[in-house]
């Protein structure tokens, strides 16, 4: 790969690649690099910046990083953006694509407002253009500091192969700044590897982790979590639980969809926030009993064939070979409390400084919803996609 391909680099600059280097290849210190130095898969990488997940602020941020001259890697379990690819099929966002645009490049639609589709082109457009080192479908279990473990130090020996791998920066400088993170992740086929970091911003976003019901029946094949499209639902008997703009617009293509509509929420009426443009459709389908609604009513249990609520009514058995459980999503924020990070027990927040996105623990950053805490409706993608500049901001100025 040449400086061409880069767009961060100078254009007689070339990026470190996997193959060894010539015997007369030198760091900057002018020490020799040595060919039989080469990379393996299994030593730890160097950088000045682990990122955990990969969504839009996950990008944001590691584009950030990019045009700082810094050192940096992102880790995801699923795909870029796997939060978008699990969005309906045929969903149109609300914001504007400009809203939904990061690092400087302009987000282009052929309509007034992007849909899954154009979001899912747009960011691994992103990613390409600036190269961003991403290792996808690798899951972090652990963040732990290496301050004090003479066992954790990175070698001089790992050093120069950290040369080799995504460590040269704008300034074509090998990164030099102390490691004080270890990131432990395994890659899908089982094999584990580590990252020796400065520092790691944590952006693991809200979709994966559902906000149970606990209820017998939740695990069953026909129960999801989420929802793509209805055409896997004609003419069948499903029920949606929830009351939000997700369970709304779900009930409504299942409907389309000639599926046999119950909607259950332990509420008396939808959300407040659902849209105001969509309230009314759903309310005349209740209304003419094309959507069987259930208010004030709680799912005990799911059968193979069954949903079991208890409501105004009474207990009630409604048919379903397919379950929606549309109830939200809660923050993961396993790392963080692993790693002592305060997390507010009310609000779900994690301890950090909104104009840098520090936490107390020197090196650790929040970037996207996950510094929302319980209340998603507070970070999106259009004021979450600065945090990763203000991550960077403050990195470099310290």
């Amino acid at each position: 790969m040449t400086a061409h391909d880069h767009p961060s680099l100078p254009s007689d600059a070339t990026l470190p690649t996997d193959e060894p280097l010539p015997a007369d290849k030198t760091l900057p210190s002018g020490e020799a690099l040595p060919v039989d130095e080469a990379l393996r898969p299994d030593e730890p990488l160097h950088v000045d910046l682990a990122i955990v997940g990969a969504g839009p602020c996950g990008l944001a941020a590691g584009v950030a990083a990019v045009r700082a001259g810094l050192s940096v890697v992102l880790l995801d379990r699923g795909p870029i953006v796997s939060g978008i690819a699990q969005y309906p099929t045929y969903m149109t966002f609300f914001s504007t694509a400009e809203r939904l645009s990061i690092g400087g490049l302009p987000f282009v639609v052929a309509g007034e407002k992007p849909s899954r589709r154009d979001a899912l082109a747009y960011y691994r457009a992103v990613a390409s253009h600036y190269d961003l080192p991403v290792r996808q479908y690798e899951t972090v279990s652990s963040i732990s500091s290496i301050e004090g473990d003479a066992s954790s130090e990175p070698t001089e020996t790992m050093d120069r192969r950290s040369f080799m791998k995504h460590s040269i920066g704008a300034d074509n400088e090998v990164t030099t700044r102390p490691p004080r993170w270890r990131i432990r992740s395994t890659m899908r086929s089982g094999r584990e590897r580590a990252v020796l970091a400065h520092a790691v911003c944590v952006a693991t976003g809200y979709f994966g982790r559902p906000n149970m019901l606990g209820v017998p029946g939740e695990t069953l094949p026909h129960v999801m979590h989420g929802y793509t499209e209805g055409h896997f639902a004609w003419r069948e008997p499903v029920v949606v639980v929830g009351g939000g703009n997700s369970a709304v617009d779900a009930a409504l293509e299942l409907l389309r969809a000639e599926a046999k509509v119950h909607i259950v929420h332990f509420a008396e009426d939808l959300d407040r926030g659902v849209k105001p443009w969509v309230r009314p459709v759903v309310a005349n389908r209740m209304h003419d009993g094309s959507i069987v609604a259930h208010f004030n009513a709680r799912v005990t249990d799911i059968t193979p064939e069954h949903v079991v609520i208890e409501g105004p009514e009474g207990t009630e058995h409604i048919a379903a070979t397919q379950v929606y459980l549309l109830t939200g999503y809660l923050p993961e924020t396993g790392l963080l409390s692993d790693l002592g990070v305060p997390i507010d027990e009310k609000s779900g927040v994690p301890e950090h400084n909104p104009d840098t996105m520090a936490t107390p623990l020197p090196g650790i950053y929040l970037a996207g919803v996950i510094a929302s805490g319980f209340d998603a409706n507070k970070i999106f993608i259009e004021n979450g996609r600065d945090h990763g500049d203000m991550i960077v901001a403050h990195l470099t100025s310290n």
